[in-house]
């Protein structure tokens, strides 16, 4: 009887077990799928090359139609101004005043909205002759800027994008952006094409490409060579480890991309793959 008992016991023992590998399977199934799905690396080609004056700090590019806007930054040295097919300068620049530092710009509306990084104000100019027409207050330090259909889209440094009023400024949504190690910090410059968010990590050589819905990174591109792939024998951290990677403008037009950094020499044409 006792061995009868102990072959029923060892016979439960052994459906517990099973059951318990088929519910830790189970589980680790439904982990993997709802495992954040890496960002896809996309490839790019050089279209062409263009010459970037060197003592432009720059913060934000944007098309015009065949115009530049550019928007530079350092204490009394911050500028707006307009640039041709070129890069030539087109044109009078705005000089901020130097207790501001600029920062990223966006056009919306016939307004060019250009941040500043610490003085909380939002500068609003005529697209046509930069005259300036009001300032906006911003409460926190502005980095990047770009707009959708709808609002301006605002980076501070951090993992958080802002759509905002633009009219008031106000914040009206605001979105973590992650991938799938966790959230992703120092966003900077900012370019929306077709319904994604196109954005520098500041320090990096590298654009990601994030999903508005959702905050998440689903592409991104390493330019960690374009310089020497642009046939520019040049290191900007051997100069000032300030003359960072950075600018993103889309033009419509040729359906490419126009790309930099603080202070580079050129500004590199590229058509995304």
């Amino acid at each position: 009887m006792r061995l009868f008992i102990k072959h029923i016991s060892f016979y439960f023992l052994l459906l517990a077990l099973i059951a318990c590998n088929n519910t830790i399977s189970s589980s680790e199934q439904n982990e993997g799928q709802d495992a954040i799905k890496a960002p896809t690396t996309l490839q790019y080609e050089i279209v062409k090359v263009y010459p970037h004056d060197t003592s432009a700090y720059t913060q934000g590019i944007e098309w015009q139609g065949n115009v530049l806007l550019e928007s530079t930054g350092n204490y009394g040295k911050s500028i707006l101004h307009k640039l041709d097919s070129s890069m030539r300068p087109q044109g009078n620049k705005v000089k901020l005043d130097k207790e501001f530092f600029g920062e990223g710009i966006t056009l919306f509306n016939n307004k060019i909205y250009q941040l500043t990084w610490k003085e909380h104000k939002v500068f609003v100019y005529n697209a046509t002759t930069l005259n300036k027409e009001k300032e906006l207050y911003w409460p926190y330090e502005g980095w990047g800027l770009t707009h959708n259909d709808s609002s301006l889209i605002v980076s501070t440094g951090g993992s958080d994008i802002y759509l905002v009023d633009p009219i008031t400024f106000s914040i009206k949504k605001t979105i973590g952006v992650f991938n799938n190690y966790g959230y992703v910090s120092d966003i900077n410059e900012l370019e929306f094409v077709n319904g994604l968010l196109y954005a520098n990590i500041y320090g990096q050589k590298e654009v990601i490409v994030i999903d508005m819905n959702s905050g998440q990174v689903v592409k991104n591109i390493n330019f960690s060579n374009l310089l020497a792939q642009a046939g520019v024998k040049y290191d900007p951290a051997s100069i000032d480890p300030g003359y960072v990677f950075n600018g993103i403008a889309y033009q419509k037009k040729s359906n490419t991309f126009f790309i930099g950094g603080k202070c580079w020499p050129v500004l590199v044409q590229i058509r995304i793959k």
